[in-house]
This record gives structure tokens, sequence and C-alpha cells, in this order.
């Protein structure tokens, strides 16, 4: 399985029995959607590995406590602390209306409601305290905001993201 068919779950946090089972932290909103998963899998040494799950539960809110097979001592799960989790992208439950998956949108075009198309979205920036659409007009990158506020539309069949931006928000780029 490549990495760019998969979706990040979350990672391997720390070790919770002398008998090989691990706590994992899942990057999700809806941590019981993923309690009882036969399988996952664990980037090792940069390649995706299947692993097996004996038995799960739901720990504490964000976290998964997991026993996988073959992982039966202290020093099995020492191995696998620290690394990704990840599962294939058919697995994501479906999105609609105007909620999406950050992989869902790119290729996009932005359209705006007074100014029509923006550009097509690149990337999208969550390294910062509000996520931002980056998006490429002509050669020149414009950062938008990913605000419920100015999103009016996620047009999946057009693949355009609609919106209404302030004014002279993109006109400070152009």
């Amino acid at each position: 399985m490549r990495k760019e068919d998969c979706f990040y779950l979350g990672k391997i946090a720390k070790k919770f029995s002398f008998k090989g089972e691990v706590l994992a932290y899942l990057d999700t909103d809806e941590p019981e959607l993923y309690e009882n998963l036969e399988s996952v899998f664990v980037e090792c040494n940069k390649h995706l590995v299947p692993f097996f799950i004996e038995s799960s539960s739901l720990h504490k809110n964000d976290f998964l406590r997991i026993r996988f097979e073959d992982v039966n001592t202290e020093e099995d799960a020492d191995a696998i602390v620290g690394n990704d989790l990840y599962l294939p992208l058919k697995m994501l439950p479906k999105l609609s209306g105007n909620k999406f998956y950050f992989h869902e949108v790119i290729g996009f075009e932005v359209e705006d409601k007074r100014l029509g198309i923006v550009g097509k979205i690149e990337s999208i920036n969550d390294t910062t305290a509000q996520p931002l659409f980056e998006v490429l007009n002509k050669g020149t990158e414009i950062l938008i905001p990913m605000i419920d506020h100015f999103l009016i539309k996620i047009d999946r069949e057009n693949k355009k993201v609609i919106m209404d931006l302030p004014e002279g928000l993109i006109e400070m780029y152009l």
C-alpha cells in the first residue's frame, strides 16, 4: 500500500501493558469510528506495514488501546512506539455539504462570489493557527483563510470551492 493511497489516522503514543499493548493517539474528531478495526498500516522505515488487531478499545477520548497480533512483549511494543498509523482512503467516511477533507479539495478552483475564479488550490497549510488554502493564480500564490463564514459551497461535481471573500483580500496579492 502506498502512502498516497492512505490517510493519516494517528500515532502509536506509548506502551500500555507489559503484554505488548499500546496506546495510539487518533487524529480525528470521531475516534469511535475506528474502535473496531481489523487492521491498520504502521509506518516502519518509510514503508507501510499491515498490522492485524486482536482487540482494541477507546481509552480517554482520543486514544485507542490496541493489542496487535504478534506484538506480545514490551520489547515488541517498544519497536513500534512513535510510528504513524494509516488507513486506506476508501475507509474515510463520506462527507457532504460544506464539510470536506483537506486532500479532497486539492486541485479544486476557488471561486469568489464577487471576483469569479481566483485560482486553483495547490495545497492546504494547516501549520498556522488558521488553516489556509494555498491558491495559485497565474504564478502568484494567494493565501485564503479557511473560515466557515467565507465558505459558501463545496461543489464536488464541478471541483470548485465557492467563497464570499472580504473585499481587498485577493486584490492585495494581485
